[in-house]
């Protein structure tokens, strides 16, 4: 509600409750002739007389009486809608609409949700996963997960995570035979790449930067790029975090361990507002805080 109108209603209340406008203007630390424009200024409002005057004595009009019954209402109204703001503002609690790509669905998302629902009880989450461009305004969201740079200037990013990238082929390939094959070798072999992006790779002694061979099957879905190289259909580069449990138990075989990848940043998405509500700056804490953790290990 407009806070000039609601100032308005509250100096018209007091002026009714204490009698007189001296009385009010000296409760509510207003001249008397302050007071006196004030209700003036409701009366040319509403077109009528809210006041009988007298020299000693001000007593509510038919209309004033209405309109000091309405007045209690919308202060109440007011007054209750402030402090559930308040509450939202203070404590985390509401739905969260969080989205995210696909790619966090494999459990890179399980741990901080867990957390976030456990520290909160009042907090339910709505996760979306989506590779596609979300427009978080139009869906009413409240954070959102994205890798790589921004440019909707409408959007605030806090970078959460810096993560490496890994060249990657499923111990059945012939490429998983060679410990350390040579790049122009790759040409022979089937390479799978996401859609959105192509990264250098960069020798980590001599410095030279080179390319991958070009890419036979293209995929929008992150997820799909390593169910696919799981089933030894080609190789790829990969997110470490993604599928560091596939590395570690030998299903996937790092390639081309002389060259370096690119890390990845992990950003965490909000509309361009002056303040946040309390549960999402409770879900950034709890991502920031359980991204660490993987990038520690």
């Amino acid at each position: 509600m407009n806070e000039k109108l609601l100032r308005a209603l509250h100096v018209f209340v007091r002026t009714v409750e204490t009698g007189s406008m001296s009385s009010a203007a000296a409760e509510l630390a207003m001249t008397t002739s302050a007071i006196s424009q004030q209700i003036k200024q409701i009366e040319q409002d509403v077109g009528l007389s809210l006041f009988n005057r007298s020299p000693r004595v001000l007593t509510l009009t038919e209309a004033g009486t209405l309109y000091y019954q309405s007045c209690l209402k919308m202060l109440a109204v007011a007054t209750e809608s402030s402090e559930q703001l308040q509450y939202l503002q203070n404590h985390p609690c509401g739905q969260l609409k969080l989205v995210a790509p696909v790619g966090f669905g494999g459990g890179l998302l399980s741990e901080p949700l867990k957390q976030l629902t456990m520290q909160f009880s009042d907090i339910n989450v709505q996760l979306t996963l989506s590779d596609e461009p979300v427009d978080m305004i139009k869906a009413g969201a409240d954070l959102a997960l994205a890798i790589g740079p921004l440019e909707d200037s409408n959007l605030i990013a806090r970078q959460l995570a810096y993560w490496p990238l890994v060249l990657c082929v499923h111990k059945s390939h012939p490429l998983a035979e060679h410990a350390n094959p040579a790049l122009d070798t790759l040409n022979e072999h089937t390479r799978i790449a996401h859609i959105s992006a192509e990264h250098p790779l960069k020798h980590r002694q001599t410095q030279q930067s080179s390319m991958l061979p070009k890419p036979r099957i293209v995929v929008n879905n992150m997820q799909s790029i390593i169910q696919l190289v799981c089933d030894g259909v080609g190789y790829a580069i990969l997110p470490e975090p993604e599928v560091r449990s596939l590395l570690n138990n030998k299903e996937l075989i790092e390639l081309c361990t002389d060259w370096q990848l690119p890390y990845y940043s992990v950003f965490a998405v909000t509309p361009a507002r002056d303040t946040l509500a309390a549960k999402t700056r409770a879900a950034i804490n709890t991502l920031k805080n359980s991204f660490a953790s993987i990038s520690a290990h």
